[in-house]
């Protein structure tokens, strides 16, 4: 072949950073020797893979287009030296997942794959849907757990568990006592994710239509007194009474059961969702992405909705 494996590994790693120097850190390279490798296999084929603008590459369309077949290779490599040298042939995975994901089950389902796979490397990245979509688009992540709807041309996305918003407030919050109305939701004041998470995104979906009309924005009928962007600090701003909040049933049921949170029964709200497998739908699919599926399935075991699944209780 007029190419190497390390060459593409500097292609692939150039395409992620748009920086030589970069790239070459993070195979621990020179960067005199990453510029070489990269110019080689650009002189090789006669041809260009970049646009350059200054110290910055851009992928041009032919890098485009080998770059997912790129990685798609090194990822086959990789298994068949592992598979020669006869050890675990789970590799590498660079996991993305949504916040509620990321902080209340991926913790658990890293730690029994590692269990069984010790020799493997598992890295996750937490961010909002928006930004992992973002990132799996652009190969920087083998795979993303994310929460609701996940519409792009470029991914695929398959079932995973069910998942349930609550909206809950503090017991001494007025809406604590009697009946939960539209009006009374629309004149609290609330603690909300940020815009471009699935469970604001969730959230607004379920409100719209029961507001005046299609184009009335959920925005702008709420009185919103904070936007956060992690749930502990909702949990924690809606228990000192600043407000009412709406988040996974998952990150709650702790502070249900304690007493210290209590939920809004608003069965006229459709607040039910799905979490997804997420990956790039030219991405090669792994040996190690399949256990890391297995293992999430694994735990969510035989329930239907993510706050049936068991954990451990928090004292």
């Amino acid at each position: 072949m007029r190419y190497s494996l390390r060459q593409l590994a500097v292609f692939v790693a150039v395409a992620r950073h748009d920086n030589v120097s970069l790239a070459a850190d993070s195979l621990a390279m020179s960067q005199s020797a990453a510029s070489t490798a990269l110019a080689e296999l650009e002189r090789q084929f006669d041809c260009r893979l970049f646009d350059r603008h200054g110290k910055r590459l851009r992928l041009n369309g032919l890098g485009r287009e080998l770059l997912p077949k790129a990685i798609a290779l090194l990822d086959q490599a990789e298994e068949l030296e592992q598979l020669l040298g006869q050890q675990d042939a789970t590799g590498s995975l660079e996991i993305g997942a949504t916040l509620t994901i990321g902080n209340y089950l991926a913790p658990q389902i890293i730690g029994d794959f590692l269990h069984h796979h010790p020799a493997s490397r598992v890295e996750l990245h937490v961010h909002n849907t928006h930004q992992l979509i973002d990132k799996l688009v652009h190969f920087e992540l083998d795979i993303g757990l994310v929460e609701g709807e996940v519409e792009h041309p470029l991914l695929e996305a398959t079932h995973w568990v069910s998942d349930r918003l609550s909206i809950f407030c503090a017991p001494s919050h007025p809406l604590a006592q009697g009946e939960v109305t539209l009006e009374r939701l629309l004149a609290a004041r609330w603690i909300m994710r940020e815009r471009g998470s699935g469970t604001r995104g969730t959230f607004e979906q379920a409100l719209r239509p029961h507001l005046d009309g299609p184009s009335t924005s959920v925005s702008q009928r709420l009185d919103i007194m904070l936007e956060l962007e992690h749930t502990e600090a909702i949990k924690r701003a809606v228990e000192a009474g600043l407000g009412i909040g709406c988040i996974s049933r998952l990150a709650l049921r702790d502070a249900f059961r304690r007493g210290s949170l209590v939920e809004l029964p608003t069965p006229w709200l459709e607040l039910t969702r799905a979490y997804r497998f997420v990956h790039h739908r030219d991405r090669f699919i792994t040996q190690a992405m399949r256990e890391f599926v297995a293992g999430c399935r694994n735990l969510s075991g035989s329930a239907s909705r993510s706050d049936e699944i068991i954990l451990p209780q928090v004292p």
